[in-house]
Parts: C-alpha cells; structure tokens; sequence
C-alpha cells in the first residue's frame, strides 16, 4: 500500500467486535489508521473480563460521534484521502475498503460468481451471525433479569449457524474461491467473543462444538492465525 496514505480514523470500543472486523481489513491490505474510541462505559459483569480500545469516553452518543455516526454506534470511519469521507455500519465499510484499496485483489475477486458470493457471506454473517450472537451475549450478560427461554433460542442460533459453516467448509480450507478473504475475516470477531469461556456457560466446551464442528473450528484457527489479526487486537489477542 502506498506510503503516501494518510492514516484512517476508526472509532470503536472493545464491547463491539465489529470494529476489530474492520481493524483487521485494515492490517491485511497494509492501510495506515489511527483508533480512537467512542464508548459508553463498559457494562460487562465484573468477572467477565472486558476489553479496552483507546481512551474510554462517557457516551458513544457524544455530539461529536453522533455528528459523524447518527446511530451512534461502531465502528465509524473517517476516511483522510478521501475529503474526510464518513462511513458507519461495518458491512459498509468492509465493502468500501476493499473497493477502494484493495487493487489487488488481496481480500477479494474482481468480477464473476466468487464476487457476489463474497457478499453473500458477508451479508448472511451481518444477518445471520451478528444480531443473534449478540443476543446470546447480552441475554446471558447484560439483561437485568433472567430469560431462560432467550437464552436457550440465541444460543441455539450459534448452534445453527455454526453448523451451517461447517457443512459449507467442508473440504475447504476458505469460505470462497480457495484463498482467505474478507468474507472469513467477518465471522471471526464474533467468534472470538463466544469463546469466552466466562460466558454463554462456556458453549464451545460445554457443548463439545469442536468435536461436533471440526470444519468450522480448523477454518477458525486459520484466521486466529493470521498476523493481521494479531496487529489488530494487540494485547487482548
């Protein structure tokens, strides 16, 4: 990537793993950023350890982010090469990075079937994975009462959508057209959440889903691997 980039501003705090999904993107195709944070303060139980990305703030729906983000979540992008571009929602910035940056095709296919089933996966991923394993976490972590029956459905859904990438994974190594793409780099942070022993009653073990799911765990492993991943959780990795 050229050197001539001016640094990206993420905004993102450690309670979302959708920042880390873009952080990562931006390991891999070599662009310059900069974190910054746009926090509430963090609501995890004191026994479930918590992450922290750049300065903590008192609102993710400070003036300042709103103006940027209306929704007033993470991650947002300031995009410093192109005229301060803003952009919010992950998807949209996966999507708007590779586009821009990735020439070469790195994370990506330039045309045919593998491009459009890259979005395929990215959009089942925002949909099918994001919304209900975030559930999971927040009726097991954050919800003032207990809801078993919540609880039993989202969990059941990480089940689900679990298997449904084993199946696809077999005899695969990557999501699309044989190589690691932006299409595995979004599941993972989710992931890495539920493996969080400290809740969701310990799922992965307690379920035995590593016995039951090997394509989906070895696939995993694979992006647990990579540098950028590392880069882009530095100390929580």
């Amino acid at each position: 990537m050229s050197s001539d980039l001016k640094p990206i501003t993420l905004h993102g705090h450690s309670r979302s793993p959708n920042p880390f999904k873009v952080a990562i993107i931006l390991e891999e195709l070599g662009i310059p950023y900069e974190k910054a944070s746009s926090s509430r303060p963090l609501l995890y139980r004191a026994d479930v350890p918590h992450f922290i990305l750049g300065k903590i703030l008192e609102d993710s729906k400070v003036d300042w982010h709103v103006k940027l983000n209306p929704n007033g979540r993470v991650p947002t992008i300031v995009d410093h090469n192109n005229n301060d571009f803003v952009l919010w929602e992950s998807g949209a910035i996966v999507e708007y990075l590779v586009e821009t940056y990735d020439k070469d095709n790195r994370l990506s296919f330039a045309d045919g079937d593998n491009k459009w089933l890259l979005k395929q996966f990215l959009h089942f991923q925002m949909s099918g994975q994001g919304p209900y394993w975030g559930q999971a976490v927040w009726f097991d972590v954050l919800h003032p009462e207990d809801v078993p029956s919540a609880k039993t459905r989202y969990q059941n859904e990480i089940v689900r959508v679990i298997g449904v990438l084993d199946g696809i994974l077999k005899d695969k190594e990557w999501l699309v057209g044989g190589k690691m793409t932006y299409a595995d780099i979004a599941f993972y942070p989710w992931i890495k959440v539920i493996s969080n022993e400290q809740i969701l009653g310990n799922i992965i073990k307690r379920l035995e889903l590593r016995e039951k799911y090997p394509n989906f765990f070895a696939w995993h492993d694979r992006v647990h691997a990579l540098d950028s991943v590392k880069r882009a959780y530095g100390d929580m990795y």
